[in-house]
């Protein structure tokens, strides 16, 4: 009978702590959609990190520290890119995609990968004609050729 009354317990226990759990998750949500907090402060347990790789990067964020590490938005002297935000990668006109490559070509190639990250962190996608050309310049720097 007490062994009964143990798993019981213990059952109840994991559904508090479950439930406290779900409540603190909410509660930082909220502060975050308030503007209270930074999205950065949430600590890693309560900030959902997808476990698949979207295949879109050339290395896998859940592989790279230093993707996990840079939330910080950096402006590459691009902020008119923001009007894309939500735009999908295969809705430019000739002009827009000119208008990323002018930006991609006038900076150095050190300062690419950043660019790449900033503009996914302001939910700005690449037209798909600049992506290949963005991965080229990465994989060419990582290669050292």
């Amino acid at each position: 009978m007490i062994f009964i009354y143990t798993i019981i317990t213990l059952l109840l226990l994991g559904l508090v702590a479950g439930l406290a759990h779900w409540v603190r998750a909410l509660r930082y949500r909220k502060m975050v959609n308030q503007g209270i907090i930074d999205e950065a402060k949430i600590p890693p347990t309560l900030n959902p990190v997808d476990m698949e790789c979207c295949g879109q990067h050339e290395v896998c964020e859940k592989e790279s520290l230093l993707a996990a590490l840079s939330r910080q938005i950096e402006y590459y002297e691009d902020e008119e890119l923001d009007r894309f935000r939500g735009r999908k990668s295969d809705e430019y006109t000739e002009d827009e995609i000119e208008e990323f490559r002018n930006i991609l070509y006038t900076m150095r190639d050190d300062e690419v990968a950043g660019w790449g990250r900033s503009l996914q962190l302001r939910q700005v996608e690449l037209p798909d004609e600049v992506k290949d050309e963005l991965f080229l310049i990465i994989g060419e720097r990582r290669s050292g050729t």
